[in-house]
């Protein structure tokens, strides 16, 4: 026996195996422009999103939120529209910008730097790979908040902590600014991606709140600029948004 040839040969292949694992675990790209993923009937209905979980209030909080949701349907009912954050020009903020109608959302990846821009209001959040995050307390309170990553082997975790109160949470929920949102953004098909949303707030939810956002990947479609510039509509003493009349 050639010890001698062995230390050779498994030094090599110690040397090689970190470059093997690190090729087989290639960090997935998300590069791209994600559109709306209903899933539908047949093949794809695999890669629908699955049901959302419960959203269950404290009771303080549960009955306000119970009675604005009635309001809405009837005004909806009556072909009206309550005051929201679009028809104020107010930007979403996270996590509803994720998912604003049939607007997708491009994502820009980079070795330190995600950033996810959506279509509806031109959204802008960034999320950093390359530092840490920090305490509640130290984060100004923003639409955005502020958001930091890592790769899970092929899945991007995004927490995200530091959003304004005012900023409608899933469904127009309220918050605190306790709130964290945790996302786990994963490609379940080449094409298809899903992001997880887990929102945690100790002070108004009694338990977290998790539901899943699916995405289709838009080949070659170009982002549209969206800006909100509404001069139509007004919001009348009861909150309703109402059209301007010209006068005569």
């Amino acid at each position: 026996m050639d010890l001698k040839k062995i230390f050779y040969a498994t030094l090599a292949l110690a040397t090689l195996l970190p470059f093997a694992w690190a090729q087989s675990a290639k960090t997935p790209d998300l590069t791209g422009v994600w559109g709306p993923f209903k899933g539908g009937k047949g093949p794809n209905a695999k890669f629908a999103a699955p049901p959302a979980g419960q959203l269950v209030l404290k009771p303080e909080y549960a009955k306000p939120y119970e009675a604005r949701r009635a309001q809405e349907a009837e005004a909806n009912q009556r072909g009206e529209q309550l005051a929201s954050s679009g028809a104020q020009c107010v930007p979403y903020g996270v996590p509803t910008m994720m998912s604003v109608a049939v607007y997708p959302v491009e994502i820009v990846q980079t070795p330190k730097q995600v950033t996810i821009v959506s279509e509806a209001f031109s959204e802008v959040r960034r999320v950093y790979l390359d530092r840490p995050q920090l305490p509640i307390e130290d984060v100004p309170p923003g639409y955005y908040g502020r958001s930091v990553g890592h790769w899970d082997v092929d899945t991007l975790v995004i927490d995200t902590i530091g959003i304004k109160t005012s900023v409608n949470g899933y469904r127009g929920m309220p918050h605190s600014e306790q709130m964290r949102v945790t996302e786990r953004m994963k490609l379940v098909a080449p094409d298809i991606l899903h992001d997880q949303i887990t929102i945690d707030d100790p002070v108004v939810l009694e338990k977290p709140m998790v539901y899943t956002l699916a995405y289709q990947r838009l080949k070659d479609y170009e982002m549209v600029e969206f800006v909100c510039d509404n001069n139509r509509e007004f919001i009348d003493e009861k909150g309703v948004v109402r059209m301007k009349v010209k006068d005569k």
